[in-house]
């Protein structure tokens, strides 16, 4: 109880992105407060998600699914039956539980209620939320001109990404949304694939104007590796530079970078498959005026991966020692000793 009285007076987080890279942050940030939301995209079209999708042309739920699983207190056990995916049987191979399980209650209430119904199942701690209701699609248009259009299609482009854009173009995004981001005291981008998963929930009007509106801090946590298809090549000026491109200038204000080295057997490895580290780019970053917030941020794991408590620690210890204020001085103190105890 005292825990949760604690975790319900931390500070209010948007995080907005998608894939695997949301949920591993939603996992470290959980621990210091429960007044999260997570704001995701649902162009996913590859899949099981994208399956459904066409079976039941409803939203894609596999992201939704990941963020809640992510934010669960649920037992381990009921996380992992959320988390199975079927190896056999004509029609359910390949499906994981969890997105049946929101499939059904789609069906009887809705998407976004359906979503909401399978927080309380899994006691998860703040709020998971599509970007939008409608049915949208993700198309890149590429520097050779040519259009590519479906979120699963574009990372496997041989030509690099110029431009990428919902249709609809004006997709709305739901009101409990854009009220999170007029409440919040930070805004956080990522980690995650940068054109499929991130920016595609800045392409909804209203979610982009409320953080233009807003005078809170963005964050972006960058990847650690560039991506093929999407990000090769890519230092982190160059990532941020895609983000104002489809936004405005000005909508980061922080950076958040790993520069520990990877090992050599990561190196070959993430070689194989043309991916390598994000160089930080200083004085690029500099003269956009964003700062860089860089430590070891490297999981224990043999695939490169962020470790999501380095990453909520670094964020909101740069947040309480700036930005956040006006706030009651008890629950800054306790916030300071839980992030100092976890370091």
């Amino acid at each position: 109880m005292y825990n949760r009285r604690h975790l319900s007076r931390g500070p209010k987080l948007v995080v907005l992105g998608g894939g695997t890279g949301l949920s591993v942050l939603l996992r470290g940030l959980k621990n210091y407060t429960s007044n999260i939301t997570a704001v995701v995209t649902v162009a996913d079209d590859g899949g099981s998600s994208g399956r459904l999708r066409g079976e039941m042309g409803m939203l894609p739920p596999g992201d939704i699914r990941n963020c809640l699983i992510a934010l669960s207190e649920a037992e381990p056990l009921l996380e992992k039956i959320f988390q199975h995916r079927f190896t056999s049987g004509k029609g359910l191979e390949g499906h994981s539980f969890g997105n049946l399980f929101l499939a059904a209650f789609t069906e009887i209430l809705g998407f976004e209620q359906a979503v909401k119904e399978s927080a309380k199942v899994l006691a998860v701690r703040g709020k998971v939320l599509p970007v939008t209701l409608e049915n949208v699609t993700l198309q890149a248009k590429l520097k050779d001109g040519s259009i590519v259009r479906g979120e699963s299609k574009i990372p496997n482009t041989q030509s690099p990404i110029d431009r990428v854009t919902l249709i609809p173009t004006h997709a709305r995004a739901l009101k409990d949304t854009i009220e999170a981001i007029k409440d919040a005291d930070a805004i956080i981008l990522g980690p995650g694939s940068l054109y499929t998963s991130i920016i595609p929930n800045l392409l909804v009007n209203d979610v982009r104007n409320a953080i233009k509106e807003c005078k809170v801090p963005v964050y972006y946590v960058c990847n650690i590796m560039t991506q093929k298809g999407e990000t090769q090549g890519y230092g982190a000026a160059d990532h941020v530079e895609a983000i104002e491109k489809h936004t405005f200038p000005g909508i980061v204000d922080y950076i958040v970078l790993n520069n520990k080295d990877i090992s050599s057997r990561q190196k070959h490895l993430y070689l194989l498959e043309n991916a390598s580290t994000v160089k930080i780019n200083p004085k690029r970053l500099g003269k956009m005026k964003v700062k860089v917030l860089q430590g070891n941020l490297l999981a224990d794991t043999s695939q490169v991966r962020h470790n999501p408590d380095k990453i909520a620690n670094m964020i909101l210890s740069n947040l309480l020692e700036n930005h956040y204020t006006g706030k009651s001085i008890i629950d800054q103190l306790l916030l300071e000793r839980k992030l100092y105890d976890k370091k």
